[in-house]
């Protein structure tokens, strides 16, 4: 659902000056968001960046613009890692990267989880680097899965499983936030290992 801006848009000014205006306010947003997550109002926004609230709605006339384009950096990263990935001769090391990355990222960024599983229906840039991203893990599970490093019955799907469990551990101080990241990491990496007698992991939920 579009979520507009308070603020009605005010004349704009030089190309120039509109650049750096939107520049000044991603960086904002940026900063904001990896404090305190992505429900920061868009007038905290301007004022972090010494601007005021009209000239943040041009460039972003609704709260879904601004945080995909402040996080398109961060998901540009994420399909940068999983390519690496594929070209990892070794698929478990690649996933065992990407996955540390992403919790790392998760971990230094309290907007990140938000953003990271948000749908923005006024971004299409992000849906396609979305579905990238989902297509480079469907094959790098799949290439693990056949060199018998990764259990059977692990989806693609599970790695949202982790992200929401990681950004339940992300909330105490920088430090304490990346060392529990760093231990469920590896309670889930280890549960994922194929072991002779383990038993299946119970049905996927099936979205409605």
């Amino acid at each position: 659902m579009r979520r507009p801006w308070s603020a009605r848009p005010a004349a704009s000014g030089s190309p120039a000056d509109a650049r750096h205006n939107r520049a000044r306010l991603l960086q904002a947003a940026r900063e904001a968001y990896a404090l305190n997550g992505t429900d920061v109002s868009s007038s905290a926004i301007a004022r972090r960046a010494g601007l005021g609230a009209a000239t943040l709605c041009r460039p972003f006339p609704t709260r879904g613009s601004l945080i995909a384009a402040a996080f398109s950096e961060q998901l540009s990263q994420c399909v940068a890692a999983l390519d690496e990935a594929l070209q990892d001769d070794d698929p478990w090391h690649g996933l065992r990267n990407v996955l540390t990355k992403v919790c790392t990222m998760q971990a230094q960024d309290r907007g990140f989880s938000a953003a990271f599983l948000s749908q923005f229906p006024d971004a299409p840039d992000v849906h396609r680097e979305r579905a990238r991203a989902e297509a480079c893990l469907a094959q790098l599970v799949q290439r693990a899965k056949d060199t018998g490093q990764l259990r059977k019955d692990f989806d693609p799907s599970d790695v949202t499983l982790l992200l929401l469990a990681n950004n339940g551990v992300v909330r105490e101080s920088p430090a304490a936030s990346m060392a529990a990241s760093r231990r469920l990491l590896a309670y889930f990496l280890q549960s994922c290992l194929p072991t002779d007698g383990t038993p299946p992991a119970p049905a996927r939920a099936t979205p409605p």
